[in-house]
């Protein structure tokens, strides 16, 4: 099951691997390696949840989630969208904002591809922080029989019954961060941006409960009936616009190890990327969030925090080890819960099977 699982992205990596040597020697290689390894260490709560998407979905949609979807996390959010982002931000043609790229600017020069992404970062963690928010909030505001903090999951549950609380939060949020942390240039575009990532958010989720109502009426969808058509396809894009959420801090990130568009779409997309979506199969195919059932609440708690600390980052300077090591803490103790919990209710469950058999 692993090496069936991850067989494909270990193919893939060393593919990566060997491209980055024949374009930049073993500097190319060793920078292409480190930045798969931040990818993955960033993203791993990405898998956690992108796993409760997608096990409800058919093995055609999870194939193509490894395969289509790593082409567009490659080609677009790691390649293409810096491009996009300096493009528009200095008003320069796709051509010339390539040209600018493929000169390997200093990110602390003016005028240089890396520089001008940089100067983007705000708007950026703006659209990403408050997508990231909206969805934390919805976690936590809702009823869940099973709760892991519960003396502080069922008290936000409750406060949650409020209609429209995860918008009302996340506006008061995003509009703190542009006022406080947003330059007096800045804060109007943080705002904007802020607003533009909550209405993705919004249209994202009415178009997946359009299409598949069980899973937004709180009743969820049955593991035995997995998603076809419309409503797959609509799990399908909600999974590919949480990567790109989830993507935003990376690629910005990047530029502080390398500013070399190649080796960043190598590093991040090809071999980072994909061993995340090989991970989120994983999960799904061994029923990883049944058995360890906090799983999910920690990677909530992980997004929450990540929310937070990319709306920082319009301000102040977070390095990516602080984001990924908070990530794998909620996401590590929502583990140990789950073993702890899992020891526990294990005696409980024989002595039932005991009392059944000797009734037989």
């Amino acid at each position: 099951m692993w090496f069936k699982t991850f067989g494909g992205s270990l193919a893939i990596t060393a593919v990566g691997l060997t491209a980055a040597y024949i374009y930049a020697g073993p500097a190319g290689l060793a920078l292409a390696a480190i930045l798969g390894v931040l990818e993955f260490t960033l993203s791993f709560d990405n898998a956690v949840v992108n796993a409760t998407v997608l096990r409800t979905m058919n093995a055609f949609w999870q194939k193509l989630f490894l395969t289509l979807g790593v082409v567009v996390a490659v080609v677009g959010m790691r390649l293409a969208f810096p491009l996009l982002v300096v493009g528009i931000t200095a008003g320069l043609s796709p051509a010339s904002a390539i040209s600018l790229a493929m000169q390997r600017g200093d990110p602390h020069t003016e005028g240089s591809y890396g520089y001008l992404l940089h100067e983007a970062h705000p708007a950026i963690a703006a659209f990403g922080g408050v997508f990231l928010l909206m969805l934390f909030c919805d976690f936590v505001f809702e009823r869940r029989e099973i709760t892991w903090m519960g003396w502080l999951e069922r008290p936000l549950a409750r406060i949650g019954q409020l209609d429209q609380l995860s918008i009302a939060v996340t506006l008061i949020v995003v509009s703190v961060a542009a006022v406080e942390f947003a330059s007096e240039s800045k804060s109007t575009t943080v705002l904007i941006s802020g607003v533009l990532g909550l209405v993705t958010y919004v249209l994202v989720n009415a178009l997946a409960a359009r299409f598949d109502p069980e899973r937004h009426s709180g009743r969820g969808t049955s593991a035995a009936v997995m998603k076809v058509g419309k409503a797959a396809l609509m799990s399908f894009l909600y999974l590919e616009v949480l990567d790109a959420s989830f993507s935003f801090d990376g690629v910005v990130g990047a530029f502080a190890i390398t500013s070399d568009p190649i080796i960043i779409a190598i590093g991040l997309g090809l071999i980072g990327a994909t061993f995340v979506r090989s991970l989120t199969v994983f999960l799904v195919r061994q029923r990883t969030l049944e058995e360890y059932i906090y799983l999910e609440h920690g990677a909530h708690w992980a997004i929450g925090a990540l929310a937070v600390l990319l709306l920082c980052t319009i301000r102040f300077d977070i390095p990516e080890l602080v984001t990924g090591s908070i990530g794998i803490g909620f996401i590590g103790l929502a583990f140990i819960s789950s073993i702890v919990r899992n020891k526990r209710s294990a005696p409980s469950v024989a002595q039932g099977d005991s009392l059944e058999t000797a009734r037989t």
